[in-house]
């Protein structure tokens, strides 16, 4: 296999406000954008050609990654006029593909961080003679996904869309957004309007007869949707629970950028990132958080599972716990923000303003 399809049109709307400026697989994770994990890992499981189906903010990822040569790939860019869902996309990108009819085409979402073994759903795939074969992982709860019951050689039997009762939870194997379409296949999508994979092109192949093929893989995988999630995906990539071969630097508690400073009795862990041209202040307390390019930690801040956008500055012994600050944004000093606040791009929060906790003093 030397091709895959990258789908990243998606609009990041849950991410917000990390994704209103930035495209949601451009947003760093562990120091680079995430985007560039799931290029690495591609190209070391064999892929040549990837094309990436891009939509919102489609201008930012050529200006960045180019035509893929200094990755060692062949990177190609299809914008999509209106959004046409994951199989649209797919289908809409289909012409710059270089695969036979019967060869092997890779298809993964841009939100998805995991060690799935590509090689092995590859063989997987071309060892089943499936005309799509799909990655599959357990979940604790199944209820927030797409149930794929296999029988016991894996072939698909059915898609149960996102189950609310017990009853209808007949298997905790969910889709997990990685796929290898047989390349014929891709051209059986209807073209010119949006389709979903999951609701229309899978349901209908099994209907037609066709070889679905599930292989489960329940090595890490996390769906980065949410702002919580992100960041601890990021947190996990510089611990070393992810495996990505392009994290910047040797994976450990903490990754700083070349070109960031951080006061020498700072406390950074838990994988927290410091982004290029960030800054740290003295006695500032930083846990499993990210820290994104130019933003400014003042000193006796703490922060913690927390995401500081670009150019965002938090203030003297502001305390952060589960937010997200937007690029730009300003938090005053003496503030605390706390479970799951959200604060909006060049947003300015004045000193003292917002507590959770009470005032002791």
């Amino acid at each position: 296999m030397t091709e895959a399809i990258l789908l990243v049109g998606g609009k990041g709307t849950r991410l917000r406000p990390l994704t209103v400026h930035t495209p949601k697989p451009m947003v760093r994770a562990a120091g680079v954008p995430f985007l560039t994990h799931q290029l690495a890992r591609a190209k070391a499981a064999g892929v040549e050609h990837i094309v990436l189906a891009t939509s919102y903010l489609a201008e930012v990822f050529e200006p960045y990654f180019g035509d893929g040569s200094s990755l060692g790939l062949h990177l190609e860019y299809v914008t999509e006029e209106e959004p046409l869902g994951t199989g649209g996309a797919i289908r809409n990108v289909a012409s710059r593909l270089h695969s036979g009819p019967d060869e092997p085409v890779l298809v993964f979402n841009g939100d998805i961080l995991t060690g799935l073994d590509i090689d092995a759903l590859v063989r997987t795939h071309e060892t089943t003679g499936a005309d799509v074969s799909l990655h599959l992982t357990k979940v604790t709860d199944p209820r927030a996904y797409g149930l794929v019951p296999t029988d016991d050689t894996g072939r698909v039997l059915a898609f149960l869309e996102k189950p609310q009762t017990p009853e209808e939870i007949v298997t905790d194997q969910i889709n997990a957004g990685a796929y290898v379409f047989r390349r014929s296949v891709i051209d059986t999508i209807p073209a010119g309007r949006a389709v979903s994979v999951e609701r229309e092109t899978f349901p209908e192949l099994l209907a037609t007869g066709a070889h679905l093929q599930g292989m489960v893989d329940s090595t890490y995988w996390l769906d980065l949707g949410t702002p919580a999630a992100f960041v601890r995906g990021s947190a996990d990539l510089v611990l070393g629970r992810a495996p990505s071969p392009a994290v910047p630097g040797r994976c450990g508690d903490r990754l700083i950028l070349p070109s960031a400073t951080v006061a020498p009795d700072a406390k950074l862990s838990g994988g927290t990132v410091v982004g290029e041209g960030a800054f740290v202040a003295e006695g500032a307390r930083v846990f499993g958080s990210t820290i994104l390019p130019g933003a400014v930690i003042e000193p006796g801040a703490v922060i913690t599972d927390s995401l500081i956008g670009t150019r965002a500055r938090v203030g003297t012994r502001t305390v952060l716990t589960d937010t997200v600050i937007g690029d730009g944004a300003v938090i005053g000093p003496d503030n605390e923000l706390r479970s799951g606040v959200r604060v909006w791009c060049n947003a300015h929060i004045p000193p003292a303003s917002l507590r959770f906790s009470p005032d002791n003093t």
